[in-house]
C-alpha cells in the first residue's frame, strides 16, 4: 500500500481515535444485541450495526497506513459498504419511530 501523500503522526493519531469511537459504539451496540430477546428485528439490527462499526473503525486503522480515505479502491469501496449499511439501518430505525 503505498501512502497517497506524507502520513503525519497527527493524522495517524485522528484515525486511531475515530477507529477507537466507531469500535466503542459497536460495543455498545453489542451488548444492546446480547440484552435484546433472542429473535426480535431489533437485535440483529444491533448486531448488524455492531459488526459494522467494528468494520468502519478498522477501515480507519487501514487509512493510518494508506493516508487517505479513498485510496486503494478497496479502502473506498469498504468505508462505502459500511455507510450504505448504517443508513439502511438509520432508515428502518427512522421508520420504525414513526410508526
Amino acid at each position: 500500500m503505498d501512502p497517497v501523500g506524507p502520513i503525519t503522526e497527527f493524522f495517524r493519531t485522528v484515525n486511531y481515535v475515530e477507529g477507537g469511537l466507531w469500535g466503542g459504539w459497536g460495543v455498545g451496540f453489542a451488548v444492546r444485541a446480547a440484552g435484546r430477546t433472542r429473535n426480535s428485528a431489533a437485535r440483529w439490527n444491533c448486531v448488524i450495526a455492531a459488526v459494522t462499526l467494528f468494520a468502519f473503525g478498522a477501515s480507519d486503522v487501514v487509512e493510518t497506513r494508506t493516508g487517505a480515505w479513498w485510496h486503494p479502491w478497496w479502502l473506498l469501496v469498504w468505508k462505502g459498504v459500511c455507510v450504505i449499511v448504517l443508513a439502511g439501518l438509520i432508515a428502518a430505525w427512522w421508520k420504525g419511530r414513526t410508526r
